[in-house]
């Protein structure tokens, strides 16, 4: 019969043995294997190294061309939008480029009425109803306003509708809307925290910028995306309009306007309104939208015609 203290000189054995395995086959393998992984680590630090400074030469290239855009423009805008009333819409998704296409709206001599920043709330699926509730009560002193506002339930599709009438030209024989009325209306939709407005917007325009970028991917992105189509699409019907937008895939509205065959043939969209390039190109797209009557799909992304428009000669 097998004792206890055999069965532990057993066990004690079979570790020992273990043990002596792994002291002598780590002593035969430390050498090539330790070698072969300092090689591994020394090319890696390497490769890590040589792409830094690819990324490095490739974002001082990308600022140079951006400074050199910016210095052509200063050449090919002046004049081209001289006398022209132009207001800018700001989503939230194009805040960072607004400022950008402000200043090459500038620079090509446009009359900037006023920057308008819409905020969050108004494209939000949970401001419908509050939001054609407002558009009524504000329309409601001028009765030529609350007869154009559209009747289909839309709170995003109505409210634009009204700020399109109100900062934007009359129709020909329409009434006129006043000062008093621009500033009542935009009051309130400033009081409920829908818009911030950057300046006091005194007179109408004739033309609208909307600065926007990338679709949204919350859980309520798709009635998102929809609202922004809707504004555009009541900015559009009152007068000359140009997306700045990033990028054109993923529904957002530079997607959205070049798939459409009906909205791409009144309203012009530049894809890369994030660079300086694409920031001029906007105010050059604008200037061919009040001159020539045509609209155009700018950029480097999808479905894009051209850089930019075509030069008069």
């Amino acid at each position: 019969m097998i004792n206890f203290r055999y069965h532990v000189v057993s066990l004690t054995a079979v570790f020992l043995a273990l043990a002596i395995g792994l002291v002598v086959g780590t002593a035969a393998l430390n050498g090539p294997v330790a070698d072969s992984l300092r090689e591994n680590v020394n090319g890696l630090r390497k490769d890590n190294s040589l792409m830094r400074q690819s990324v490095n030469s490739m974002q001082k290239q990308l600022e140079t061309e951006e400074d050199f855009v910016g210095e052509v423009a200063q050449f090919v805008l002046p004049g081209k939008l001289s006398n022209r009333r132009v207001v800018v819409l700001s989503l939230p998704n194009g805040r960072d480029q607004t400022e950008g296409v402000l200043k090459m709206l500038r620079t090509a001599g446009a009359d900037v009425t006023g920057r308008v920043n819409v905020q969050d709330k108004f494209i939000n699926p949970d401001s419908n109803n509050e939001l054609l509730e407002l558009a009524v009560t504000a329309a409601r002193p001028n009765s030529a306003l609350a007869a154009s506002l559209p009747g289909n339930g839309h709170g995003v599709e109505t409210s634009s509708a009204l700020l399109a009438n109100v900062l934007l030209d009359r129709p020909a024989g329409s009434p006129v809307v006043s000062d008093t009325d621009r500033r009542t209306v935009l009051q309130q939709y400033v009081a409920a925290g829908y818009l911030t407005p950057e300046d006091r917007i005194a007179v109408a325009a004739e033309a609208v910028v909307l600065v926007t970028g990338q679709p949204y991917v919350d859980k309520d992105s798709g009635k998102k995306d929809e609202s922004v189509v809707k504004v555009a699409e009541q900015f559009d019907r009152a007068g000359a309009l140009v997306v700045a937008g990033m990028g054109s895939t993923g529904g957002n509205l530079v997607a959205v306007v070049r798939g459409d065959p009906v909205l791409s043939q009144t309203i012009s969209t530049v894809d890369n309104a994030n660079t300086v390039q694409g920031q001029m190109v906007t105010s050059l797209a604008l200037a061919e939208q009040l001159s020539g009557k045509k609209a155009g799909q700018y950029g480097v992304g999808d479905n894009a015609v051209a850089r930019l428009p075509k030069l008069p000669q």
